[in-house]
């Protein structure tokens, strides 16, 4: 009897040992599980010169404007990401829709809101139409309130995050233009179909470039519909300009009346016949939103709240980040129950109220990652906010574990990119609008104009780190002086002054008599 009762503790304890362990494997993978979609594209991260660039294709719509990158460019190809701006005017709608890979967004001007349904999830949230509205839609019936789910208020400095094949909304509520960046990681194995960007549309007729992300068509298409007789090709262009270029345009009609339980001519409308406003259309009656994430917005603000800057030093306000950043790793990587699927905040704030590193006389660093946005590390992409003053530093450094995509959001600056081999791949000025990569391990170094110096870089890692090459936390800091001086050729006196002489973390304070 007490042998079986041994046995049978012995079991459970390797039961719940095994148990553990999968879970363990699942909430926190090791290293060598982690997702190596990357490695493909080795042969293609061979960079030997890289340029700034602009959007290279335009589509107009109703409403606003939608610019694609060139996903064919060496440097996108090699981090495997695309990249694209809307431009959304007052009363402006982007229509509902979802892409093939997850997207991390920057909102660069303007305010608006947003929201993402996620399948599955309940309509927690109710709007009450407008009353002029609803006097002319139900004028012979009961008004009741909308049920919908999550509706987010955007303003300018925002990041959001959204997951692959969840669709998503924005509106333009505010009184300017609200522009936007998005970085779409299609080299993500969240992405099964091909490396190509693609935007699947539930409403409109959007022109065929901005299904696929601003490309017209891949050689395979170009190639068979040489093959097809010129009537065949007429009567698609004819089918292509009646119909829509949504998801719903390409069932049959009788069968969508069927699904929804309505007639044939409400289930034509869902297909969008000869709609013409493109991608983002103009709304007639405000959208009401009396329910936005202002209580979230609040609860971000009080995990962020520094005390006032003439209380600490600089060196004791970095401390204090760096401990808050490591009890929220200790508290993230326990388990996976901090935030349900239903519940994932997707946005997180970068003004200064949140910057990670401040430098009074430099600018300012400010870090959205796995951290402090969790949904991060189910999509493996990070952000990073940098504003520099009148010709401040940007330590140089190199990105341990990730690429980095850098969109020029303000001013100008001068840039330099070193790879192994020490050729400068890039060294120009940048300027607002432009986006240049940062490949993995290359040197980079950023120094501000006269106007000052603004970006946001988004990474293909959830924890992206790097690595100095000066300052307070650099490598050469860490280095033994009699390691410098003899790697160098140089005195111990000199090693110090490479060691001592910047006590600044990351951003630099221009030197007495710097010019741009």
């Amino acid at each position: 009897m007490a042998y079986s009762s041994l046995y049978f503790g012995i079991f459970i304890l390797v039961l719940f040992h095994g148990c553990y362990a999968q879970i363990g494997m699942v909430t926190n993978p090791p290293d060598h599980l982690q997702p190596q979609h990357r490695l493909s594209r080795q042969s293609q991260c061979q960079l030997q010169n890289l340029n700034a660039l602009q959007p290279k294709h335009r589509f107009r719509s109703e409403a606003g404007e939608t610019e694609f990158w060139d996903q064919n460019e060496q440097q996108f190809q090699c981090a495997g990401v695309a990249f694209l701006r809307h431009k959304i005017q007052r009363r402006g709608l982007l229509l509902p829709t979802f892409t093939n890979a997850p997207t991390l967004m920057y909102i660069v001007q303007g305010e608006g809101i947003q929201g993402a349904v996620f399948p599955g999830c309940a309509e927690t949230f109710q709007s009450t139409p407008q009353q002029s509205q609803q006097r002319a839609d139900h004028r012979h019936q009961r008004s009741f309130p909308d049920q919908h789910q999550k509706i987010r208020q955007l303003k300018e400095g925002d990041v959001i995050a959204l997951p692959a094949g969840v669709s998503h909304w924005i509106y333009n509520n505010g009184q300017s233009q609200l522009v936007l960046v998005a970085l779409v990681d299609v080299g993500s194995n969240d992405n099964q179909l091909d490396e190509n960007f693609r935007k699947f549309f539930l409403a409109g007729n959007p022109q065929e470039g901005l299904v696929r992300g601003g490309q017209r068509q891949d050689q395979s298409q170009r190639q068979s519909r040489s093959y097809r007789g010129r009537h065949q090709e007429e009567e698609e262009s004819q089918r292509e300009e009646s119909g829509g270029n949504n998801l719903l345009s390409g069932f049959d009609e009788n069968l969508l009346a069927e699904v929804f339980n309505i007639d044939t001519r409400l289930a034509r409308k869902l297909q969008n016949e000869r709609d013409n406003r493109g991608a983002i259309v103009r709304v007639e009656h405000e959208i009401q939103t009396p329910e936005t994430d202002e209580e979230e917005e609040r609860q971000q603000g009080s995990e962020e709240e520094e005390e006032e800057e003439g209380e600490r030093s600089e060196e004791e306000r970095e401390e204090r980040r760096r401990e808050r950043r490591r009890s929220r790793g200790e508290r993230g990587s326990r388990n996976g129950l901090e935030e349900t699927f239903c519940t994932m905040r997707l946005k997180h704030r970068t003004d200064s109220s949140f910057a990670d590193i401040f430098n009074p006389r430099g600018g300012r660093i400010t870090t959205v990652n796995g951290y402090n946005l969790p949904i991060l590390n189910a999509l493996q992409l990070s952000a990073e906010r940098g504003v520099l003053y009148n010709n401040a530093i940007y330590a140089p450094h190199w990105n341990i574990n990730a690429h980095s995509i850098v969109y020029i959001t303000r001013g100008n600056g001068r840039i330099q990119i070193v790879s192994e081999n020490g050729d400068a791949i890039f060294d120009d000025r940048v300027y607002e609008g432009q986006v240049i990569t940062v490949p993995q391990n290359h040197a980079v170094l950023k120094k501000a104009g006269r106007q000052g110096f603004e970006w946001i870089a988004f990474k293909t890692n959830a924890n992206a780190k790097i690595s100095q090459l000066a300052g307070r936390v650099s490598v050469m800091r860490g280095l033994p002086l009699d390691v410098l001086a003899n790697s160098f050729g140089m005195s111990r006196e000199e090693a110090t002054k490479l060691k001592q002489n910047r006590q600044e973390v990351s951003v630099f304070s221009p030197r007495r008599g710097s010019q741009e």
